[in-house]
């Protein structure tokens, strides 16, 4: 069945009661479904922003959010990189049941074009497709990674009424690029040749065009999902914001082994982060010009944790994933905790804090109940609607959150209450051991307690094999471990 035909049969109902996990409908009754915004920076770490503890980089509008709202400490990606990260956030599939489970790159004919990444498959149903069936007017501006320009995956064929930005996630690995995409066409950009500098910043360029989305749509109900690029490498920023950091630290200059050298790799870094912040207040100032900020609910998080590559970003100087293990392609917290923070005037309690333990893929569930509408059966999300609007007591929560991640070595991790087991290197040895890490004891996964509490690994072991799906295809041929 196609995905338009599915949509149709399933009926998007605007009423009922919330279950949770499989057949989620909405409780949440509006008589003005409120305007979302959801914010994803890419590579981010759990403790670079100041609302999460992080002394040298400056954030103040992302703190504002956090001041305004509600902050995750137990919340986590779908991945520990790009492409499955969001993938489960758009889906709503948990790794072991998401169709993209690694980042898989799919080349174009023409060699000056990006081609893009392994697409959604035509019946997937996303977040975007629910609400544009609510009447929402759905917009992505930034990083797309799920299917090149007119294939299956297209932001535009996956529920999106505009796209601007990189559709391919390697054509991101320069933020002075030659052209952006804005819906299905290339835009070129005068004055730009992927040099360290150029004319136009593209991460400029797709906040203008998510501003006017915003501005153009300001009486109906909008959808805005807002991945930026940024601070994922190269590291490349105006010297604007570049000038803010310059000379505050030592600094050994980036020569260039793997992206774009940089003099100062430290101040470039910071740079990048407050850029991103600054485009975040330019969508609240807008907000409230607009009179929208009553109305408007604001999620920020990130796709996975801060790159490993520390001659270009300094994950240590900069506390990146505070006392975590891991960082970005590893299941381990470091790669897959993030920040979370959600405002809500009205709904969400200013300056409230929540250890609920959720995910990306909780995500669309979460979203549609905010909406009132509600979600296909293939969903292994939970809404943490309750737990936003001070309702904890009726917040249904996951027995276990699953990773499956078919990269950097193929790994598997479970995090149950207060239990995570994780296993790596599972492509040379599918009978990799399990670690297992006590996270209330343990945050930073030091003390492998496997063979102390063996009917706990057991139990783990039987999820890993329960919660995973291979069907026969590409995609997961890839993926496969042995």
């Amino acid at each position: 069945m196609k995905r338009r035909d599915f949509l149709r049969v399933i009926g998007l109902s605007t009423g009922g009661i919330l279950t949770g996990g499989f057949g989620v409908t909405a409780c949440l009754r509006v008589r003005q479904p409120p305007n979302i915004i959801f914010i994803m920076a890419d590579d981010l770490g759990w403790n670079e922003l100041g609302c999460y503890g992080q002394e040298r980089i400056q954030t103040p509008n992302i703190d504002r959010l956090a001041a305004q709202g509600m902050k995750f400490t137990e919340y986590y990606s779908g991945s520990a990189v790009c492409a499955p990260a969001r993938c489960n956030l758009m889906t709503g599939m948990h790794a072991g049941h998401a169709y993209v489970r690694s980042n898989y790159a799919v080349e174009d004919p023409d060699p000056g074009i990006f081609g893009g990444q392994l697409p959604l498959p035509d019946a997937t149903v996303t977040i975007a497709e629910v609400l544009k069936q609510r009447g929402y007017v759905t917009g992505c501006f930034g990083k797309w990674g799920l299917g090149a320009v007119d294939s299956s995956g297209d932001p535009l064929h996956q529920g999106f009424d505009r796209f601007y930005g990189y559709n391919c996630q390697r054509h991101a690995h320069n933020l002075y690029p030659r052209y952006l995409v804005s819906d299905q066409e290339n835009v070129w950009l005068e004055g730009n040749t992927r040099s360290l500098t150029g004319t136009q910043y593209g991460p400029r360029r797709i906040a203008d065009e998510m501003l006017e989305f915003v501005h153009a749509n300001q009486d109906r109900p909008f959808f805005l999902y807002y991945p930026t690029v940024i601070p994922h490498l190269p590291l490349q920023v105006p010297e604007e914001f570049l000038s803010q950091y310059e000379g505050m630290w030592p600094e050994t200059p980036y020569t260039g082994d793997s992206y774009l050298p940089h003099p100062t790799p430290r101040a470039a870094y910071a740079a990048m982060i407050t850029f991103m912040d600054a485009q975040v207040g330019r969508l609240l100032r807008l907000l409230e010009e607009l009179e929208l900020e009553e109305n408007t609910v604001i999620f920020f998080t990130s796709d996975n944790g801060t790159t490993h590559l520390k001659a270009q970003v300094d994950y240590e100087f900069f506390n990146s994933v505070g006392p975590l293990r891991g960082l970005k392609g590893q299941l381990y917290e470091g790669g897959i905790r993030m920040p979370l923070v959600v405002r809500w005037p009205g709904r969400i309690t200013p300056g409230s804090t929540s250890d609920h333990i959720a995910a990306h893929y909780d995500m669309p569930a979460t979203l549609a109940n905010i909406a009132a509408t509600s979600l296909p059966l293939q969903t292994d999300g939970i809404s943490i609607l309750p737990t936003l609007t001070g309702r904890g007591n009726r917040q249904n929560r996951h027995e276990y959150l699953f990773w499956d991640f078919a990269g950097y070595g193929g790994q598997v991790a479970v995090r149950m209450g207060q239990w995570k087991g994780i296993k790596t290197g599972l492509r040379q040895n599918p009978d990799a051991p399990l670690e297992l890490y006590n996270l209330e004891e343990d945050i930073g996964e030091q003390e492998n307690v496997a063979e102390a509490y063996p009917d706990m690994a057991a139990r783990i072991e039987e999820i890993m094999l329960e919660a995973r799906t291979s069907p026969e295809t590409e995609a997961f041929q890839f993926g496969r471990y042995a």
